[in-house]
């Protein structure tokens, strides 16, 4: 049974460099062995968001309970371990 691909949240906002460099250099990680999908959230549509993470953005999570992954540039080393590891709950 092929597990299910890894999810990834990206913190952004729509006209920020850094979180579409972020966004193309995650993407560019992604391979048939290790697929994962990334659900873009628009800070600016949450003030609640923009409280959270303001300047901090672009902000990457694996795991929304877990600590930030990276933020304004990828970590591509922590983005690896992160697919490496046993991120997925039992479903």
């Amino acid at each position: 049974m092929t597990p299910a691909p890894a999810r990834f949240t990206l913190y952004s906002r729509s006209y920020c460099h850094l979180c579409d460099d972020m966004l193309t250099a995650l993407n560019a990680l992604q391979s048939t062995a290790q697929p994962f999908t990334v659900d873009v959230i628009d800070v600016d549509a949450d003030p609640a968001l923009v409280a959270r993470f303001d300047e901090l953005v672009p902000v990457l999570y694996g795991d929304l309970a877990a600590p930030e992954l990276c933020h304004y540039f990828l970590d591509a080393a922590a983005v690896r371990a992160y697919l490496a590891s046993d991120h997925l709950s039992p479903g």
